[in-house]
């Protein structure tokens, strides 16, 4: 699939269909999972194969929310294979706010927390493709929060470029955790986006907001994808 910015984007529900010619790979995760590392290996194998089709262009992984954390787990596993990461919203960390201390299955429903937008969250809630319960069975719960003590632990090794945008009233994922894993990686081309007022889903903010997010991600990918080709021409 291609953009108006003429990125290809691929994920594991559709494949780029174009004939002119693409800046970039842009390989977007957005998913929700029960197993991390089967779905860590899983991407991993699908996305070597889309840049082995794909040799002359620089590849960048986009991961929001949940695939946020899959995509640092992705980088974590495999170094500098890919020329940038962007993380939405990263899942490394589960706000108290929305964590209550036990059970864990009694974590309240994740678009009433995520969407700004009333609109948008009607729009999800009609989604005949959305899970039958909005909070997490258990054993996803408990998952959650291992891995974001994972990505704790291990985020200096994190050594690729990459940009983070979060909105700082994101009552599911702090935006405080995104902000630990940024000062804490080793990369020397790292940024951190905060959004005041902005909640999770940072699709799901207004007009103007979902702007400014995606000026500030379309800028520094564009902006990456220049360097790539330049460094490898």
């Amino acid at each position: 699939m291609f953009n108006k910015k003429n990125m290809k984007i691929f994920t594991q529900s559709w494949r780029p269909d174009s004939t002119s010619q693409p800046k970039g790979i842009v390989a977007m995760l957005v998913i929700y999972i029960t197993n991390i590392q089967y779905v860590v290996s899983d991407c991993i194998k699908f996305f070597d194969s889309v840049k082995a089709s794909n040799p002359k262009l620089p590849a960048f992984l986009y991961g929001e929310s949940l695939g946020g954390a899959i995509s640092i787990l992705i980088c974590l596993k495999q170094g500098y294979a890919w020329d940038g990461l962007i993380l939405s919203s990263a899942m490394c960390g589960i706000s108290a706010k929305f964590k209550p201390m036990w059970p864990l299955e009694k974590l309240l429903p994740l678009a009433a927390l995520s969407y700004k937008e009333e609109w948008k969250r009607r729009l999800v809630a009609n989604n005949p493709n959305r899970r039958n319960s909005e909070k997490p069975p258990p054993a996803t719960a408990l998952e959650f929060l291992r891995f974001s003590e994972y990505i704790r632990m291990h985020c200096y090794d994190l050594k690729v470029p990459f940009v983070m945008v979060h909105g700082e009233d994101d009552f599911v994922c702090d935006f405080r955790s995104a902000s630990f894993v940024h000062e804490s990686a080793s990369s020397k081309d790292k940024t951190l986006k905060t959004f005041p007022g902005m909640w999770h889903v940072l699709i799901g903010e207004p007009k103007e907001n979902v702007e400014l997010v995606f000026e500030t991600i379309l800028s520094w990918l564009e902006d990456h994808a220049a360097k790539t080709k330049t460094i490898t021409s």
